[in-house]
Formats: structure tokens, sequence, C-alpha cells
């Protein structure tokens, strides 16, 4: 079973919307908020989440730096196989933290992880695109949702696997 680690802001995580930039970081051994949209995706993969972390998006931009420092040490306290950062459909500061996060997971652990995001999140995909990977996803109420979900599980599968992701990254994610 591949174990699986989200990174929300608050509107992902169930816990406020754009009203409430100024969350507290926090962290639940269970899958909450938007997960319940990809969980049949996550079980064709083998796949369950054992943890989600989420941040404001303003309290995240208040320190990006440390922020990200502070998810990558809670990664390796939970010590899931992957991390997904996302989904942040058209969230541009989701994005931006996203994009972060995963880059900083990436260069203070092992486990691999990765952002997936729309491409009105421009900043954080022209800043973090050679940097981390990031998964196209349509925005909010576009159109193939479902299938985007389904390739970011299929993504982080081939992660966990160690397979070869080339043809993968140059098919799904921003160049």
């Amino acid at each position: 079973m591949m174990k699986v680690m989200m990174i929300f802001d608050q509107t992902q995580a169930g816990l406020g919307g754009k009203e409430s930039p100024d969350l507290p970081m926090g962290g639940k051994p269970m899958a909450i908020g938007s997960c319940g949209m990809f969980e049949r995706f996550m079980e064709q993969n083998d796949g369950k989440v054992v943890a989600t972390l989420w941040c404001g998006d303003g309290t995240f931009k208040a320190d990006p730096e440390l922020n990200a420092k502070k998810f990558a040490a809670m990664a390796k306290k939970f010590g899931p196989d992957v991390v997904i950062c996302g989904p942040c459909f058209n969230y541009e500061n989701y994005g931006l933290m996203a994009a972060k996060t995963a880059m900083t997971i990436n260069e203070h652990t092992d486990i691999p992880a990765f952002a997936i995001m729309s491409k009105e999140c421009e900043e954080a995909i022209s800043e973090y695109k050679d940097k981390v990977t990031i998964l196209q996803m349509p925005k909010k109420g576009g159109i193939g949702l479902n299938e985007a979900l389904s390739e970011m599980c299929v993504f982080a599968k081939m992660l966990v696997d160690k397979q070869d992701t080339t043809d993968f990254i140059a098919q799904h994610a921003y160049k």
C-alpha cells in the first residue's frame, strides 16, 4: 500500500475559504477536506492518504522559507511514501505554496514530492517548473478534472515504485 501525504491550503482542507488566509499550519493523520474528490483514483493505485497537512496561504506567504521547511519536517515525521502538494486548481497563492513546499521536501528529505495546479497559477509555474514537477490540471469547474486527479495518483505511484517518469512528465507536466 502506497502511503500518501497531502498538503492543502485552507480551502482544500475544508477549514475556510479566501476569508481565512491566516489559518495556522496544522495536520491530521487522515484524509480530510477535498481528499474525497480523488479517493477512488488513489485506491485504484493501491494508495491511501495517511496524513493531511494544511496552512492558510497567507500564513505560508508570511514566511515561505520557514513554512516550507516546517512542512518538510512534518513529512519526515509522518513518513509517507510520497507527498502531493495540491490539487491547487487556479488558486494562485496555493500554487506558490505547493510548488515551494514540494521543492523544499525534495531538497530536505528522501520523500518524493510534486505539485499539481492549473495554468492560471502562472507565477508558481514560471518560478518553479524547472525545479520541481508540476502536473497540469484544469481550473475550478474546468473540464478534465477526473482525468487530472487520476493522473496525479498514477504519477504518485510511479514515483513510489521508482519507475521512469520521463514520458509521463513530458505529457502531463508544465515545461
